[in-house]
């Protein structure tokens, strides 16, 4: 084959596994020969409707088999696949599918009004399903994978050839497109296959946002490159999601923690069957102690990890062996991956010294899509500089301490949030805790400890001021602390800081 990007690997598991279980939808089971049949047609649909190599094809839905069907055959045709997140408001999702120069666009059954309002952009939009509202001038994308040609395609395409661009959550300022290539997917794919056990029959959970690095490229790839099975769910409900872990026999998934502190707090999650459960992979967010110990007590391995889109996104992982001994560990790289904690002069910090992560591996993407200035500003000698504030321990285990940006300079103090949050969560009563620096006129900056508490907590802010003095040092405990029903979230489940610092800064008499 001249492909030697993620086109090929349907027709490779057609070659070789034809008749295992590749994706399984809402009841209907899907083998890998029929999955390779359907990323062909869907390759031919694309052609027809004039999509040539180095065109983007953008895909916006809840979890739908359509999301890798279109992945897969972008490859096939040297196009580039861009997933837009689904939850974005018309003007975001138009500035993504400006800024990227999409052609075409797949939408689900729910972004039909989005398709309407949007078509002045792009021209060509299809409907994975049937819309529940609007989109009427959207094309049926069943129909045109009856309609189109199934014969395989050999479009010559490179490990250093663009795969997708992906846009970051947007968390500051505009979102920046992550351009990853197929050699990219590859090697994060290999590492994965390095720190986590799949084998050729995994069954493993399309549980987060598909649109998501880590819903696409935790578990998802790696488990269809090694000849398993995607159990794609539409969304995150924790009841159903329990049912189907249990129904389906599932092996694996990613996750961030919010959602799996929402699944072991169902009063069901002791009585389903995970006997088949054998890894969940969870980043995007520290894994609190108390979800951790939850889950460990099911015996599931908890593979915490630390990655992002730019990364495709594994940096490093903390096996369940080290999760107790080395609790707040982001652990150590994964095989293909190098990184180091350095100062600004770019010199190695010593041990437990917090300076800035770098990384570095086959998995780094090529750079931010028409963006040179900024692909400039974090790609420096093949080092990707992560912006993250971190240090190493005397055995090479990672501890992030917090975004630069994020960090607190209170009296001369530099205070990392994600230590206070980490501390917070472990305090009964909280079941979610932000932390943001708020303007003080004698500090500086003072800490604002944002939470959300269980219906039965307490809300008591100097009791849990009192708590937090027993495990942090005096200067790191939040000076204000403020009760909310829930926290703005990111689709991927990250807390959006920006949108407390608006809320609370406004609010803040300094």
């Amino acid at each position: 084959m001249r492909n030697a990007g993620l086109g090929s690997w349907p027709e490779r598991r057609r070659r070789i596994s034809p008749t295992r279980d590749a994706i399984w939808f809402e009841g209907t089971t899907t083998s890998h020969a029929q999955f390779a049949e359907r990323v062909r047609r869907t390759a031919g649909a694309l052609a027809g409707l004039g999509v040539r190599p180095g065109d983007r094809v953008a895909w916006i839905s809840g979890n739908h088999p359509s999301a890798l069907e279109t992945l897969y055959a972008c490859g096939q045709l040297g196009a580039i696949w861009v997933p837009v997140n689904a939850r974005l408001t018309a003007p975001e999702a138009r500035y993504v599918l400006g800024h990227s120069g999409a052609t075409a666009v797949v939408h689900g059954r729910d972004h039909g009004v989005l398709a309407d309002a949007l078509r002045d952009v792009v021209p060509t939009w299809i409907a994975a399903e049937p819309p529940a509202e609007g989109a009427t001038a959207s094309l049926p994308y069943e129909e045109l994978l009856a309609d189109a040609d199934p014969e395989p395609r050999d479009v010559p395409v490179a490990l250093d050839d663009p795969c997708l661009v992906m846009y970051t959550s947007g968390t500051t300022g505009k979102p920046k497109g992550a351009v990853l290539t197929h050699g990219n997917m590859t090697w994060n794919a290999v590492n994965q296959f390095m720190g986590m056990d799949f084998s050729q029959d995994e069954r493993t959970l399309a549980l987060a946002p598909l649109f998501h690095i880590g819903g696409l490229n935790g578990t998802v790839n790696p488990a269809l490159l090694r000849g398993g099975c995607a159990v794609v769910v539409r969304r995150f409900d924790p009841a159903e999601t329990l049912q189907v872990i249990e129904e389906q026999r599932v092996n694996s998934f990613f996750a961030v923690p919010t959602m799996l502190d929402a699944m072991s707090r169902r009063p069901e999650f002791r009585t389903r069957d995970l006997s088949a459960l054998r890894t969940i992979g969870a980043a995007g967010a520290p894994l609190p102690l108390p979800t951790l110990r939850t889950w460990l007590d099911r015996g599931v391995t908890m593979q915490q990890a630390y990655g992002m889109t730019e990364a495709a996104p594994g940096c490093t992982v903390l096996d369940s062996a080290d999760a107790e001994r080395k609790v707040g560990s982001a652990g150590k790289p994964v095989f293909f991956t190098d990184l180091r904690v350095v100062r600004p002069d770019g010199t190695d910090v010593d041990v437990d010294e917090v300076g800035e992560v770098i990384v570095s591996g086959p998995n780094i993407m090529a750079g931010y899509w028409q963006d040179p200035e900024k692909t400039a500003e974090v790609l420096v000698d093949g080092w990707y500089h992560t912006g993250d504030a971190g240090s190493l321990d005397d055995e090479g285990f990672l501890y992030i301490r917090d975004r630069y940006k994020d960090m607190i300079i209170s009296g001369g103090e530099n205070i990392y949030p994600a230590e206070i949050e980490s501390a917070l969560l472990e305090l009964p009563g909280v079941v979610e805790a932000a932390v943001i620096g708020i303007p003080d006129e004698k500090w500086g900056e003072v800490g604002l400890a944002v939470l959300v508490a269980a219906p039965d907590a307490d809300r008591d802010p100097e009791a849990i001021r009192t708590a937090l003095r027993e495990r942090l040092a005096g200067f790191k405990v939040p000076r204000l602390i403020e009760f909310a029903d829930e926290l703005p979230k990111t689709a991927t489940g990250k807390i959006r800081k920006p949108d407390l610092r608006s809320h609370y800064l406004e609010e803040s008499p300094a």
